[in-house]
């Protein structure tokens, strides 16, 4: 071996050394010297922030044991009735007729179109479960389908109207079977009085029941009913009836391009004062004789007070309320 192979390897040796040396010194800056911290798993029960409610709704038999018929009936008149109809024979509104739905096909109305969301339950009845799951949120039950209606979260009352429903028929289905102290706790019929009500309240007036409204139940229902027809959102777009932003102290036709009927042709340019919307809410038909509004109403005032001071809020500049005991 000659001088020249010699120096060759010490040089490799060097560099390799030197190149040894600095990728360690770029290293060490380039990963923290910090200890990791220390990260304790605990196997057990959830933590309480991960708590929910319940994901569904709550089995319908049961419920059905101490369901209120009358309850059931007034629901379904003043809300479902919008986009049902519900007589022998009747015609599809927005929504097939549902007359005998109950143990029902899917599809059991001839010639309705139903959603393609609905296809995949074609043939398949309108079991009490069925039912209990598709009225506690129809999106989920049918995700796609052409209902709007956000649902019944109330587990009670939708059994209220599953029960009527049942009745709508030349030959109810029979309840399903419950548990005798099931059966043992339902109510005396008619004997339970309306939430937050009494039989010895009187009506109060416009003034009192606009200052004492919850807003939040007035919300509630009109996501839950009001919206199956309209639409709530800044510039929406009419659905059945027309988009509702603004209405409160905007002209009765306050949609522009909105088809609205010959009824209420006769209020055209009048504002929807508090006063105006309190009658019409309490019973469409009667404030403008052939509205095509098939809403039945509202027929409790502090309800009505309630869904008119949220729809106040639907605006840039909602209406003043008025104080208690003031003037209207």
């Amino acid at each position: 071996m000659d001088s020249m192979d010699v120096n060759k390897g010490v040089a490799a040796i060097l560099v390799a050394g030197i190149a040894f040396f600095i990728t360690g010194m770029i290293g060490d800056n380039l990963v923290s010297k910090t200890p990791p911290t220390k990260v304790e798993i605990k196997v057990g029960a959830p933590a309480a922030t991960a708590a929910k409610g319940p994901s569904g709704p709550a089995p319908i038999a049961p419920l059905l044991a101490k369901a209120d018929l009358a309850k059931g009936k007034a629901f379904v008149t003043q809300v479902c009735a919008a986009c049902h109809s519900f007589n022998p024979g009747g015609k599809p509104i927005v929504g097939p007729n549902l007359y005998n739905i109950v143990g029902a096909p899917h599809d059991h109305e001839a010639g309705f179109a139903y959603s393609a969301a609905l296809e995949k339950f074609k043939g398949q009845p309108w079991t009490y479960s069925a039912l209990n799951h598709w009225l506690y949120k129809p999106s989920a039950y049918a995700p796609g389908t052409h209902m709007t209606f956000a649902g019944i979260q109330d587990n009670q009352l939708r059994a209220d109207v599953i029960d009527y429903l049942h009745t709508l028929s030349p030959h109810p289905l029979p309840l399903p079977k419950v548990t005798a102290a099931a059966k043992a706790a339902a109510p005396a019929p008619g004997k339970t009085p309306a939430p937050g009500k009494t039989a010895a309240a009187g009506p109060s007036a416009l003034d009192t029941r606009l200052a004492d409204a919850n807003i939040a139940k007035g919300k509630a229902f009109a996501n839950q009913v009001c919206s199956a027809c309209h639409s709530l959102n800044k510039g929406g777009k009419p659905i059945v009836g027309p988009n509702l932003w603004g209405v409160v102290g905007g002209p009765h036709d306050h949609e522009a391009g909105f088809a609205y009927s010959a009824a209420l042709e006769k209020f055209k340019g009048k504002p929807w004062t508090f006063a105006a919307l309190n009658q019409w809410l309490k019973d469409p038909a009667k404030y403008a004789p052939g509205t095509h509004m098939t809403f039945a109403g509202i027929p409790q005032p502090q309800l009505r007070a309630d869904v008119i001071v949220y729809l106040d809020s639907l605006s840039d500049k909602p209406v003043p309320l008025p104080k208690a005991g003031g003037k209207k």
